[in-house]
């Protein structure tokens, strides 16, 4: 097959790749900073591709989207955060690998919209209490890390999880953001032997899509980087929630 026809095997209406086409776009956004509108990602693509098909497309996507953040935020990271998380999403990732080899579409979907609308329900919990206290327990940290390597796994949606975390942790824009780009971008380039051997969601066909996204991706991440310099530290923290809240219920009853 040649590119074209590599391209054209997926079929897409129009209305299609103006869909996917939107979805890269607010990708490239996402990773500029402006979190919680991955869910909304996760849900266009798997409306066009399916649930467990969408994950493999998404996520070479994403890794370019991480690259971008992490060249650009990388002065902003925090490590310590990072080496807390990454081994116990590592364990996540495993086990996700495990139990979403073989389970059906309709339990893939049914794990997707469960893992967003009990993530909203704790993000929203989390930033009523009130209380500026910083968690310092491993355990809190362990069950955070442990949920987000299974969750980013099982449907790309690590995002409600890790932003619970680095909301709890109480950390300034721009730390948020470094962190998180570097602790997804290695955890994310971790996934892809399993969707590439195991699950066989990555393929020439979508990787040849994934090449046809890549400078709306890119242009948007830009984008992205101009409005987060907008938002105050107070009002990101609001709309994060806003967005993971509306993409968790788009999910439960799409």
């Amino acid at each position: 097959m040649n590119y074209t026809e590599l391209l054209t095997s997926f079929d897409l209406s129009i209305t299609q790749w103006v869909v996917v086409g939107f979805a890269t776009f607010l990708l490239g956004i996402s990773k500029s900073g402006i979190k919680g509108i991955g869910i909304l990602i996760v849900v266009a693509l798997a409306f066009v591709f399916g649930e467990k098909a969408s994950t493999g497309i998404l996520l070479p996507l994403l890794i370019g989207a991480d690259i971008c953040a992490v060249i650009y935020y990388n002065r902003h990271a925090n490590w310590s955060y990072i080496l807390k998380l990454l081994p116990w999403m590592v364990i996540g990732v495993l086990i996700g690998v495990w139990i979403g080899h073989d389970i059906s579409e309709v339990l893939f979907k049914k794990m997707m919209a469960l893992i967003i609308i009990v993530s909203v329900i704790i993000m929203i919990y989390s930033e009523n209490r009130k209380s500026e206290t910083i968690p310092k327990s491993n355990v809190f940290s362990g069950v955070a890390g442990f949920l987000a390597g299974f969750t980013t796994m099982i449907g790309n949606l690590a995002g409600p999880i890790s932003n619970i975390y680095f909301l709890a942790m109480r950390l300034p824009k721009n730390e948020f953001i470094g962190t998180a780009a570097w602790l997804f971008f290695i955890i994310n380039v971790f996934k892809l032997p399993f969707h590439f051997f195991v699950w066989k969601t990555i393929t020439l066909e979508t990787l040849v899509l994934n090449s046809v996204l890549l400078p709306i991706l890119i242009s948007s991440f830009f984008i992205g980087v101009s409005i987060v310099k907008l938002i105050s530290n107070v009002n990101y923290r609001r709309f994060i929630l806003i967005v993971t809240a509306l993409g968790g219920l788009i999910m439960l009853f799409r």
